[in-house]
């Protein structure tokens, strides 16, 4: 048995909550260090706030992965993991900005973390069972459109939430002036508005999108064995989620290889979305690091949010390209060169005049960011089972969170005592690590990569 060929507009469908998911995650990424400064976090103390998000994966991810690799019922098998955890995380957006309504039961930075938590804990639950779903559902051929089409939705939905606050503010007169500790409403009702995409998007991937069965899944399984050369030995016994210790021992070569790439990719990652508020508050717009008050640190906020739209936009049209730059020159060396230009981008930040130039450098962030949502993924999957495809994109996500974990622990006091809080050297850090990633690609085994000539 053989998996069906999908029409583009199929795997668009398939993939198509990931637009909400990104959204939400967007938001997030751009205006969860202001508000958590609006409520009162110092710069040195923001990585520490941030540290919930890989905790979450770390945690969340291996055992959605396990679960839904063993769940099958009338509404599917990673349908039901992505569509609960889209609820949730709208919880979390719509609470997250207002924590100041909770006050009376506790302050509102800590109730602001704890929003951050729901939100990347349910933004987890949904988001490793779309990436197993194009995993499970597509052909070898089709891998690399697949992941693409994922970036390209996760792009687009990351424009949205990222230009959300500056378009309500510039384009239609919501305030964003903030005082006595209050989040601006051009904030509140981005964070509301992103909740509801996020429901309806990932709806329209339940009710269009066809899962195999486990049946289907076994035929075609004895079919790869025949002709591509797993190194998982998948065992005919009872699942239990202990087996995730031992499925984590047997991970596949090219899976050990890529953690490395993954580590450095997202070390730098993790550190732009922390710092680069404070970063280019300080650096660009000359305000003190002890400033999250002014109308020029909100200015400046929002220009952030720009900035992370030009990236994510820049990646999604990226993204629709890189299948066929896969095709001429290799997966390997298409990631390995889009790292690279991410890495120059990031470290021409400190260069940079004023805050338009920053659009330069976040071209290059953009084309990092689109290879490193699809080549990993695209260069895995070949390598593992298709009944270990949950199970492995959730202990994948292990050399994804580890990174950020670190960072997390030691970027704020590497701001305070190392750069004497000045964040921006927190970026250059970060575009350093992605030259990093980049050569270590060339290390990495691409069992199945198909290159035309």
């Amino acid at each position: 048995m053989e998996k069906r060929r999908l029409s583009f507009w199929q795997i668009w469908n398939m993939s198509f909550g990931f637009l909400g998911i990104q959204m939400g995650f967007a938001l997030q990424n751009a205006n969860a260090s202001r508000i958590l400064q609006i409520f009162g976090a110092d710069v040195h103390e923001l990585s520490w706030f941030w540290i919930i998000a890989p905790l979450m994966g770390l945690i969340v991810q291996p055992i959605i992965g396990h679960y839904s690799d063993n769940t099958w019922g009338r509404f599917g098998r990673r349908k039901p993991y992505f569509l609960v955890g889209a609820i949730l995380a709208s919880v979390g957006l719509v609470l997250m900005p207002q924590a100041d309504i909770f006050t009376v039961f506790l302050p509102p930075l800590w109730v602001g973390a704890g929003m951050l938590m729901i939100m990347d804990a349910s933004f987890n639950v949904a988001m490793e069972p779309f990436r197993a779903l194009v995993g499970d559902n597509l052909r070898t051929d089709q891998r690399t459109l697949g992941f693409s089409v994922q970036t390209a939705l996760i792009g687009f939905g990351a424009v949205i939430g990222s230009w959300l606050p500056y378009a309500l503010t510039n384009w239609f007169g919501v305030s964003n002036q903030t005082s006595d500790g209050a989040i601006p409403f051009n904030l509140i009702l981005s964070f509301i508005i992103g909740a509801a995409v996020l429901i309806v998007s990932i709806l329209i991937t339940v009710l269009t999108t066809k899962e195999y069965s486990p049946e289907e899944l076994a035929l075609i399984e004895k079919e790869k064995a025949k002709s591509v050369d797993i190194d998982v030995v998948v065992e005919n016994k009872e699942s239990s989620l202990l087996d995730v210790f031992e499925d984590f021992k047997k991970m596949p070569t090219t899976m050990r290889q890529l953690a490395w790439v993954q580590f450095f990719s997202w070390f730098g990652l993790f550190g732009m979305w922390v710092f680069a508020t404070p970063a280019i508050a300080q650096h660009i717009y000359g305000l003190s690091h002890a400033d999250s008050t002014s109308t020029m640190y909100q200015d400046a906020g929002d220009w952030i949010g720009i900035l992370f739209g030009v990236y994510n936009l820049v990646s999604a049209i990226y993204a629709f390209a890189l299948p066929y730059i896969a095709q001429r020159i290799g997966r390997k060396k298409t990631h390995s060169i889009s790292l690279i230009i991410g890495g120059l981008g990031l470290l021409s930040i400190y260069i940079m005049p004023d805050k338009n130039w920053l659009i330069v450098s976040m071209i290059g962030v953009g084309i990092a960011w689109a290879s490193i949502l699809a080549m990993p993924y695209a260069i895995l999957a070949g390598s593992i089972s298709p009944k270990k495809m949950g199970v492995y994109m959730g202990i994948f996500n292990f050399f994804i969170v580890i990174p950020q974990i670190i960072n997390a622990l030691i970027g704020g006091p590497l701001v305070k005592y190392a750069y004497s809080n000045q964040a921006i050297f927190a970026l250059v850090l970060s575009g350093v690590s992605f030259l990093v990633a980049a050569a270590l690609v060339n290390k990495v085994k691409d069992v199945d990569d198909i290159i035309q000539s």
